[in-house]
């Protein structure tokens, strides 16, 4: 167990807190982050690892909701719009413009030259920050890109959203650290029991799962952001919300990379629902589905595989079909969708990832429904809201909570790596400087990593096989990054098990001195730990 934890864990139990947040998903992670940021003394705790579910199966996409303008939701997609252009501008190393390469079939339910003006409409919802969307006959898009198969498309057309450059757990992390760099005591692997109100506070009754130990955290307010927990949670603190969740299974497929373009292809699958082709650097991540499922622990079946794998192989133009044997990882996450009182099948065919923040005056719990990536700064401003509504003082309401550390610092960082010709030590599988990645990764610590790096030859070295990360990195990541488990890093605070088979990290050169930079005496365990999860 990191120092770090140990060091959360012992500031748990002795402290009395404002606010506890419950669940350290994209929700829960800017709850927290804007909360300490404005002053409250905040706690953050999750049963599993950070952003281990749904926040980590996403389309790595921060988009606008364009497919909610066949629905007429033009509030939604205006705000949608705007979050997005919030995030490119604040995140802008992280939040990046991708153009989508859409193909219409002949015999859609709509002209192709009809959906192109949605586009429009959407680009101008937008402000115009993105580049304008272009329409194309079906021999342009081919010309564009040789991978679609244009055997029976009308036309198509070109627009931009936004995609995440590492990945959405990664993404979920940075403000998990923002948080704690604020105050926030925060702990992944600490699940909430039970709880109870006492003397004008929450007592919960936590267990700490990696020592199987038991104690109490008290806070005046309870923020309740378990994703698809929510409303199992609030079965067990006695709270009842006129929202709940119904639930929809999304699963994505990793595979080599496929075409020649860094653009998102989009179609619409046989079920009538976008379908996409990601670049995922050297990999390609197709999907998603959409299955509505009563269980918030769905896992991938074989129908899921068929489904992607036939829109994938109808859609495309390649040199031989996709198989189960192309298949190097898999993404599967259950999307919490908000709903008031009862709902039927033909309302959830209609739900959109909305969030709604519904709020326990009397029992001081806060409860947050849906939400998604794209739409995450306004929960955390939300949540402050309605802290403030329940009596509690922010001393710092007007904080700038958010956001990448000033452009002069990351001027400042580039041109000390210029005069250090850090670039120089860029790993041969990494698609950006070694300069660029770190600012994107470790923000103003990107300073003491690449301080380490000039000092020590070793800190240089490439440890992991196949991967971008350096044993300075490791290091960083060791002590300040709580990784618990290898699958944390290998899957949340990195992307390496997205991009190789599990067995090719196992027998990775590297994995083992990797395993003792970030565990120490446990090192052999944990690698054993990994092994046994993975192969059943």
């Amino acid at each position: 167990m990191s120092n770090l934890r140990q060091h959360h864990i012992a500031q748990l139990k002795q402290r009395e807190f404002d606010v506890l947040v419950i669940g350290g998903g994209i929700n829960g992670a800017v709850a927290a982050a804007a909360l300490a940021g404005k002053g409250a003394n905040v706690a953050l705790i999750d049963q599993g690892d950070f952003a281990c579910e749904t926040s980590s199966n996403s389309s790595n996409l921060a988009w606008g909701g364009i497919k909610y303008l066949e629905n007429y939701e033009f509030l939604l997609v205006n705000k949608l719009c705007l979050s997005r252009n919030n995030l490119m501008r604040r995140y802008p190393s992280t939040v990046k413009e991708i153009r989508f390469l859409t193909t219409i079939q002949s015999g859609f339910r709509l002209p192709a030259l009809f959906v192109y003006c949605g586009t429009l409409l959407y680009w101008l919802i937008g402000r115009c920050k993105t580049r304008i969307p272009l329409y194309f006959s079906a021999k342009k898009i081919k010309q564009r890109e040789a991978a679609i198969n244009i055997r029976n498309a009308e036309a198509g057309f070109e627009y931009s959203d936004c995609f995440l450059f590492d990945n959405d757990a990664r993404f979920v992390f940075n403000f998990i650290r923002a948080g704690m760099d604020s105050g926030c005591i925060s702990a992944n692997y600490v699940s909430a029991k039970m709880a109870k109100r006492e003397q004008g506070q929450w007592v919960v009754q936590a267990q700490d799962v990696v020592e199987n130990t038991s104690f109490n955290i008290r806070a005046k307010v309870l923020v309740n952001a378990c994703g698809p927990h929510v409303d199992q949670l609030n079965k067990i603190l006695n709270i009842h919300t006129e929202v709940h969740h119904v639930f929809s299974k999304g699963v994505h497929l990793v595979v080599d990379k496929i075409g020649h373009n860094d653009k998102v292809l989009t179609f619409f699958a046989s079920d009538g629902r976008l379908f996409f082709v990601i670049p995922m650097g050297q990999k390609t991540c197709i999907g998603t589905t959409d299955t509505r499922t009563d269980d918030p622990y769905a896992e991938v079946t074989e129908e899921d595989r068929q489904f992607i794998l036939d829109n994938a192989n109808t859609a495309l133009d390649l040199s031989r079909p996709l198989t189960r044997a192309d298949i190097i990882s898999e993404r599967c996450g259950v999307r919490p969708l908000a709903v008031k009182g009862n709902s039927n099948e033909e309302a959830w065919l209609q739900l959109s990832r909305k969030h709604i923040i519904e709020t326990d005056a009397e029992q001081k719990c806060i409860s947050i429904f849906g939400g998604k990536l794209t739409d995450c700064v306004n929960v955390g401003e939300e949540v402050c809201d309605a802290i403030q509504q329940l009596g509690l003082a922010l001393t710092q309401d007007n904080a700038d909570w958010y956001g990448e550390p000033d452009i002069t610092e990351k001027h400042k960082f580039l041109k000390f790596a210029k005069e250090k010709k850090l670039d120089d030590l860029t790993p041969q599988y990494s698609s950006e400087d070694l300069s660029q990645r770190l600012w994107r990764r470790y923000g103003l610590q990107a300073f003491d990593i690449a301080a380490d790096i000039l000092q020590d030859s070793d800190a240089a070295k490439q440890l992991i096989e196949n991967t971008e990360y350096l044993r300075a990195e490791l290091k960083y990541t060791a002590e300040r990054e709580m990784v618990t488990k290898l699958e944390d890093f290998v899957r949340r605070r990195s992307k390496i098990a997205m991009v190789l088979r599990t067995e090719d990290i196992v027998n990775a050169q590297g994995i083992q001195e990797a395993c003792d930079i970030l565990f120490g005496d446990e090192a052999q365990n944990k690698l054993a730990e990994f092994i046994d999860q993975t192969h059943p």
